[in-house]
């Protein structure tokens, strides 16, 4: 049935910055932003300069609908610029009947709400979150909790997964948190997204460990897909980018491999990487893991 499908969209694949022009048409310049549908629930990971046409295409959506109020959930991973720097530009935000609720990791002693007002908006933006005509509900999430969307208005629950007990119904769409420190500063999160059977995880700004980052492959053990960072080639991460919290595309293969993933999407494209250098990656990736294809913007997968 279309309503247990788990439907992702992908609207920003670049990492770092983004990089518009006629080198990168084939795998998109805008930076993080994936769109997940379930059933009514709609969910997006990351706020890159990908949400602003996503935010476009859902009033569109809503026009389409009668005016339908838009509903969403935007889960963010961390707070480094380019998975945030287009959220002052989502159009929902600036609609009063838009309701969004806004989850993500407490950076260093801020909560996310803080985060927002200091780091992406006033002052390096002239409009505070407060100021925003739409209905924001913000918290910040540990990795001890998971959050359950269910129900027509896909207001997200969230719960402690050692103390809670929780009954998950069918419709739900249930989000769990791995927490990663293989990234600069504060670490970043990493999700695995479950709705009637199906699951991805999500695993941009993360490195790989040798023999393979294994706390991320149990996490990710059988899932029907895997988003991974691959931002470098080999040859530029042994030169000079080991440490600076992003992958290969040999270990996320890696990771795929050892999850018994059922798919692999190369994420989080190195911004001076043309299109062509990119396909070089995906090639030399699935000649290790065959079922992977490197993210671009519009690619729509239906699991």
């Amino acid at each position: 049935m279309d309503n247990e499908r788990l439907t992702l969209r992908f609207w920003g694949t670049r990492g770092s910055y983004p990089v518009p022009g006629p080198h990168t048409v084939r795998f998109g310049g805008n930076t993080t932003c994936v769109e997940v549908q379930a059933g009514n629930h709609t969910l997006i990971i990351d706020a890159g300069t990908g949400i602003i046409n996503l935010g476009y295409d859902l009033i569109r959506r809503a026009q389409a609908r009668g005016g339908m109020p838009i509903r969403a959930t935007l889960l963010l991973t961390h707070m480094h610029h380019d998975h945030t720097q287009g959220f002052p530009y989502f159009q929902p935000a600036y609609l009063g009947s838009s309701v969004l609720h806004i989850l993500g990791p407490r950076t260093f002693e801020e909560d996310l709400e803080e985060t927002l007002n200091h780091a992406v908006l006033p002052p390096s933006f002239p409009v505070s979150l407060s100021e925003m005509p739409s209905l924001k509900i913000v918290r910040s999430l540990r990795a001890n909790e998971m959050v359950l969307l269910d129900g027509e208005l896909s207001k997200p629950q969230i719960y402690n997964v050692y103390r809670d007990h929780v009954e998950i119904g069918p419709d739900a769409l249930q989000v769990q948190i791995h927490k990663s420190s293989a990234h600069p500063r504060n670490g970043v999160h990493i999700y695995r997204l479950t709705y009637h059977g199906r699951s991805f995880v999500f695993a941009s700004d993360t490195e790989g460990y040798v023999n393979t980052d294994q706390r991320l492959a149990q996490f990710a053990h059988n899932t029907d897909l895997i988003i991974h960072d691959a931002q470098y080639s080999e040859e530029d991460y042994v030169r000079n980018r080991q440490g600076w919290g992003h992958s290969t595309p040999q270990m996320a293969c890696a990771v795929a491999r050892q999850a018994g993933a059922g798919r692999l999407v190369l994420f989080h494209h190195e911004p001076r990487y043309d299109d062509a250098a990119v396909a070089a990656l995906e090639d030399a990736a699935r000649r290790i893991f065959p079922n992977t294809i490197a993210a671009y913007e519009g690619l729509e997968i239906v699991l």
